[in-house]
């Protein structure tokens, strides 16, 4: 990531062409553990390794609710 400002990151397009904006990751936690969340642009996907959890992203948006959370397999 670029230290200047002035120079937002390209948003990252999934398969699906929706954008994501990677700059989110430092924004986010998840809201399970409050840790840190990955990205995994092949399933657009926000991967939460402490809660074993997977939050989805539709059209860019990052749903970031357990319900709506896929189980990672052990």
């Amino acid at each position: 990531m670029s230290d200047d400002p002035t120079t937002p990151e390209a948003p990252e397009a999934g398969p699906t062409g929706a954008l994501f904006d990677r700059r989110m990751l430092e924004a986010l936690v998840c809201p399970e553990t409050q840790g840190p969340l990955t990205w995994d642009a092949e399933r657009q996907e926000l991967i939460s390794k402490a809660a074993g959890l997977a939050y989805p992203v539709r059209g860019g948006i990052p749903i970031m609710l357990v319900d709506e959370a896929r189980r990672l397999d052990p």
